[in-house]
């Protein structure tokens, strides 16, 4: 069992480890935040094993509080620590800005030269130097651009870049506390170590604002931007994660005729295209085949018979399939196909396709899967 002293634990990263170390049967937490007590932070150096310093100031109104919340505060845990016989290891979140000459990195370099001093006087320190870190949680006007965009753009507010071809180094959230956590359960290591936390993404801030509203806009285009990279996946999450509560839930907009309804879901080139149908008891869809579109049939209400019959052949093929049954129906190229609601109520069927539909090049040929079937047909 190890005790573990989180400082900053209420803030953007310092919520993340938190989550993550609270999981851990074989760990015992303190915490201390910007409302604890200077002598809470002293009574919890004393029972740490380890330490995660994360408290600090980032946007202050007085630029001394940069001192105070960052270099000072670091220089008495540190006197803290160095009165202890045994001396239990620091981890430091520090940030790139450490190595510029403004306000906010003076006071974390000083804040790191404590840290090497702890390091080369029997201590052991870490020192990550982090650039913005995004990911849930995170506050807008404050932690990131990451956070102030995905709050307007998720509420329709303005968003105002000054330098559109400014580059932003970006690590997520979860990143950098599995980089913590591996410090942790590693052995001590005495000394000073200078660590790294990645993949470290880079995007300039008009590229940014141009992914974010494209994952906006997926509600109303329908179209999901590619998020092949993780970076994009990452970005996608965190967006979501400022959507307003009473925002989570929209509609899609469903064609209806007299066979039913229905209606894109997603789209997108890498991964084709999903809708839904509603059909009324009795209809048949499809009447149709395709050259090289795939599509996969799953029924998930109702009863339907799904039919096959080769273009070329007299192959022909047959599956009943109900909504209970959970059963995929792959709709190979090359074979006329059509499902019928042979059930007592409205069929739902979910479809997927492995290219979005285009109307200039629609490759979907009308053929009645039964010869000479006056039935209805569908798209």
């Amino acid at each position: 069992m190890s005790t573990i002293l989180v400082t900053g634990s209420d803030g953007f990263i310092g919520k993340h480890l938190v989550q993550a170390l609270a999981a851990r049967a074989d760990t015992t937490l303190l915490k201390y935040d910007v409302n604890s007590q200077l002598a809470e932070l002293d009574r919890h150096l004393g029972a740490a094993d380890a330490v995660c310093h994360l408290a600090g100031v980032n946007r202050p109104e007085d630029e001394e509080a940069f001192d105070v919340g960052n270099a000072q505060l670091t220089e008495h845990l540190v006197s803290v620590l160095s009165q202890r016989r045994r001396k239990p290891p620091v981890l430091f979140s520090s940030s790139t800005q450490a190595a510029l000459d403004n306000p906010y990195g003076r006071s974390k370099k000083k804040a790191e030269e404590a840290l090497e001093r702890y390091g080369n006087s029997g201590g052991s320190s870490a020192i990550f130097r982090l650039p913005n870190v995004f990911g849930k949680w995170s506050r807008p006007n404050y932690n990131s651009a990451v956070a102030t965009f995905c709050h307007n753009i998720a509420r329709g507010l303005e968003v105002t870049i000054s330098d559109p071809g400014r580059v932003l180094e970006l690590i997520y959230v979860d990143d950098v506390v599995k980089a913590f956590l591996a410090v942790l359960d590693e052995p001590v290591v005495p000394g000073t170590r200078r660590l790294s936390a990645g993949p470290v993404s880079k995007v300039t801030l008009a590229e940014l604002v141009e992914k974010l509203r494209a994952i906006h806009e997926v509600r109303t285009t329908l179209r999901l931007p590619d998020m092949t990279a993780g970076f994009d996946r990452q970005l996608y999450a965190t967006y979501l994660s400022f959507l307003p509560p009473d925002g989570f839930s929209y509609r899609l907009v469903p064609r209806e005729d007299n066979r039913g309804t229905l209606a894109e879901f997603l789209k997108g080139s890498a991964f084709g295209q999903v809708f839904v149908s509603r059909t009324r008891p009795g209809i048949v869809r499809g009447n149709h085949f395709h050259n090289t579109k795939a599509e996969k049939f799953l029924v998930l209400e109702g009863e339907a018979i799904i039919r096959f019959r080769s273009v070329i052949g007299d192959t022909t093929a047959e599956y009943r399939v109900r909504g209970e049954d959970l059963a995929v129906v792959d709709i190979p190229p090359g074979y006329t196909h059509s499902i019928e609601n042979v059930g007592t109520g409205e069929l739902v069927v979910l479809f997927w396709s492995c290219e979005v539909f285009d109307p200039a090049v629609p490759d979907t040929h009308a053929m009645n899967v039964i010869e000479h079937s006056t039935r209805e047909g569908a798209e």
